[in-house]
């Protein structure tokens, strides 16, 4: 998800998945049609609420003082209601302890390649059309949407004035959700959506490349000239134009690779910027031979000296105003490479803290699955639900349980 324009802060708010129908809210004026009804995950059904409404009642005077219309006011609070399950995700929310080699094993695994590359083929002229505009390369704008929303399969169907209300009555961050409410509010009155298709993620991010209200307020284009400007539907022209919109005014240099992986001396400190000569002299060279790119650039080692080493320009700072996570813009790059045809990382990922290989973990699951006990989609990310089976095998075996993998286990089963 962008962060929205200056001086507000980007804050770390993913699409999770949670699914909500989209409330059939009586009044909608234009906008695409809602998807079809979906039975509301728990929490993400209106509750009554006394503090919150007269949190609304209160909003409601501030809105019309700002030039939000009673009339707009009426259409989209009409349905709209305290969603307890979006506070319990916003607490629930906690920063992330994954290496890359897991974060990318979720995000760019073989089939998000495969799907992007489907996106590309089925999308190239648009995309061709959008690099001519903005600079910015179409499979750099195909791994955005795959990033933010799986090519569109996951864009969120909770609705918005709900979810930032929820939030902005909450007051954990009450002025930043305002600011998004109000935000909404101006999307509605404009006509770019209709209250019933004005949704997207549990915290309000919206689209195929979901953008938060304010975002969507500052850069969102309407690029066939339709008189809306709209991310929501089936159609990803509008939202893909805008993410390309927005990293072209973030300040994307056309023609300027987002980056490579290197080979680095292993005594050669990440960090610092030079440029790629010096780096060059320093003993790095692309993993897969050739030149390095020119231009400023510096040296990543997200796993330490054993793991991939990458050299990151200043498009991929750009790909930070997305998403302010090295790991975020590490995986937007990569996907792009892979989704225009490039191949897998050349240097290998060390052993976890367990000693495991990414293979070996994908054995672990794959035989746990086989002796009977869940592990799910062995991918070699270790999550709560290998965790369980392992407790499980190993209680079923009379072992001590500890949930812990280890090569020990893996050569049990």
């Amino acid at each position: 998800m962008p962060m929205p324009p200056r001086p507000d802060r980007r804050t770390a708010l993913r699409l999770g998945g949670w699914t909500m129908a989209a409330a059939v809210l009586a009044g909608c004026t234009g906008g695409p049609a809602p998807r079809p009804a979906t039975a509301p995950a728990p929490g993400l059904r209106p509750v009554a609420n006394p503090a919150y409404d007269a949190w609304v009642a209160a909003f409601r005077a501030r809105a019309r003082a700002g030039g939000i219309s009673t009339a707009t006011l009426g259409r989209a609070f009409r349905g709209a209601g305290y969603l307890p399950g979006v506070i319990e995700r916003d607490r629930a929310q906690t920063e992330t302890t994954r290496t890359l080699e897991d974060y990318l094993a979720i995000t760019a695994h073989d089939g998000k390649v495969r799907d992007g590359r489907a996106a590309l083929a089925r999308h190239r002229p648009l995309l061709r059309e959008l690099e001519a505009q903005y600079g910015v390369p179409a499979a750099v704008i195909a791994a955005i949407w795959g990033m933010e929303s799986n090519y569109g399969a996951r864009r969120g169907d909770i609705p918005v004035i709900s979810a930032t209300s929820t939030l902005a009555f909450d007051g954990r961050r009450g002025a930043f959700f305002e600011k998004q409410l109000v935000a909404a509010l101006r999307i509605l009155q404009r006509g770019d959506v209709g209250a019933a298709g004005l949704v997207g993620s549990w915290a309000g991010a919206m689209g195929h490349t979901q953008f938060i209200p304010t975002t969507y307020q500052a850069y969102a284009v309407d690029f066939r000239g339709d008189g809306r400007r709209d991310i929501w539907s089936e159609d990803p022209t509008d939202a893909l134009a805008s993410a390309a919109a927005y990293l072209s005014k973030s300040g994307w240099r056309r023609g300027q690779s987002w980056g490579l992986e290197v080979r680095a001396p292993e005594g050669l400190a990440a960090g610092g910027r030079r440029d790629a000569d010096a780096w060059g002299a320093s003993g790095v060279r692309p993993a897969r031979g050739g030149a390095l790119p020119g231009g400023t650039a510096r040296l990543l080692r997200p796993q330490g000296t054993r793991g991939p080493a990458f050299l990151a320009y200043g498009n991929f700072d750009v790909i930070l105003r997305y998403n302010n996570s090295t790991k975020y813009g590490i995986g937007v790059g990569h996907l792009s490479d892979r989704i225009a045809g490039g191949g897998p990382l050349v240097t290998d990922f060390p052993p976890d803290i367990h000693g495991l290989t990414l293979g070996d973990r994908k054995r672990l699951q794959q035989r746990l699955n086989a002796a009977g006990f869940d592990a799910g989609t062995p991918d070699g990310v270790l999550g709560k639900k290998t965790e369980a089976a392992i407790r499980a095998f190993q209680r079923a075996r009379g072992l001590p349980v500890t949930g812990t993998p280890s090569a020990a286990l893996l050569a049990q089963l």
